[in-house]
């Protein structure tokens, strides 16, 4: 399979220039007290829409046709992609029509219709998901946009990592969360390409660790029942994320909610910015894997800070 290639990062990061935030690199002296390590958070809670996953949205529907964007873009998810989607459509002015399960966060759905996309409820199974979104496309003829298995969403996401290393030079490890993998694929091309002495590691988890399943057994295990608070790792990975992963990422480590409820807090206490359970996960996997990050030189990339505050867990 052909894995995106550099040039094909680099063309990503030209054509979301003007879209999205160059994020900040934060740094914490009480974090890196606590954990004998240096940390260097990438804010992509500070990103349009709340998420990282706006790069990866603006680079696939800017590389539609003008044909194509006529007709508008689809897709199925839970929470920052149909956001994510949303607002990327609505700056090509064309529609949205986001299929969400009837349980995502209230708030999530309101953010996706305030960005002038349809919204299309269905039950909360993948399956229910895919077929709901197979009637929208045949109806509409609008054009899908997978959340996380597709090349052009990858390569947007690996804007990210690319942004950070730029920043910050001679890191040992850096550590992105992974559910559906667009982000950690994209991490470990962005490492492979830009600094290739870079270990790149998942964090995942316990209660939704498939990609580490996955990861050990050389094979994609679906994820089944996952539960975990952290509700933006839900998902499995793809046929495009997970070979990626197989070649280019050191290791998939897991930790328990209630570790991943504690470095959220650390966040919000330590440095007064707002982070959502995904987006903690890394520094939890930090927190408990202490004897492998001392002394090291730790890239966190803090996927997102959309936070369902009637549901929070401190």
């Amino acid at each position: 399979m052909e894995f995106p290639g550099i040039d094909q990062i680099d063309a990503a990061a030209n054509r979301v220039l003007h879209f999205v935030h160059k994020t900040p690199v934060l740094c914490s002296k009480s974090l890196d007290e606590i954990l004998n390590a240096q940390l260097y958070f990438k804010c992509e809670n500070f990103q349009k829409v709340g998420a990282f996953k706006y790069r990866g949205a603006t680079n696939a529907i800017n590389l539609l046709s003008d044909d194509q964007i006529q007709l508008g873009v689809a897709t199925h998810s839970s929470g920052n992609h149909a956001q994510a989607l949303a607002l990327a459509a609505k700056t090509k002015n064309t529609k949205a029509y986001i299929v969400m399960p009837d349980n995502a966060p209230k708030s999530k759905k309101e953010a996706v219709i305030g960005y002038g996309a349809e919204v299309i409820e269905c039950e909360p199974t993948l399956e229910a998901r895919e077929t709901t979104l197979n009637k929208v496309i045949e109806k509409t003829g609008a054009n899908f946009i997978h959340p996380y298995n597709d090349q052009r969403i990858i390569a947007g996401q690996a804007t990210c990592a690319k942004e950070l290393f730029e920043e910050v030079n001679d890191m040992d490890i850096v550590i992105a969360p992974v559910g559906g993998g667009g982000l950690l694929s994209g991490t470990a091309l962005a490492a492979k390409y830009y600094a290739p002495k870079v270990k790149v590691i998942g964090a995942e988890p316990t209660g939704a660790d498939d990609a580490y399943r996955s990861f050990n057994a050389g094979k994609i295990i679906p994820s089944i029942n996952p539960n975990t608070i952290a509700d933006g790792l839900l998902t499995s990975l793809g046929s495009k994320t997970f070979p990626i992963i197989k070649e280019y990422v050191h290791q998939i480590l897991t930790v328990e909610d209630p570790a991943i409820i504690e470095a959220m807090k650390l966040i919000w206490q330590r440095m007064k910015i707002i982070i959502e359970p995904s987006a903690a996960v890394p520094l939890a996997v930090v927190m408990k894997y202490q004897s492998i990050f001392k002394g090291k030189r730790i890239g966190i990339i803090l996927s997102g800070g959309n936070v369902d505050f009637d549901k929070l867990p401190f």
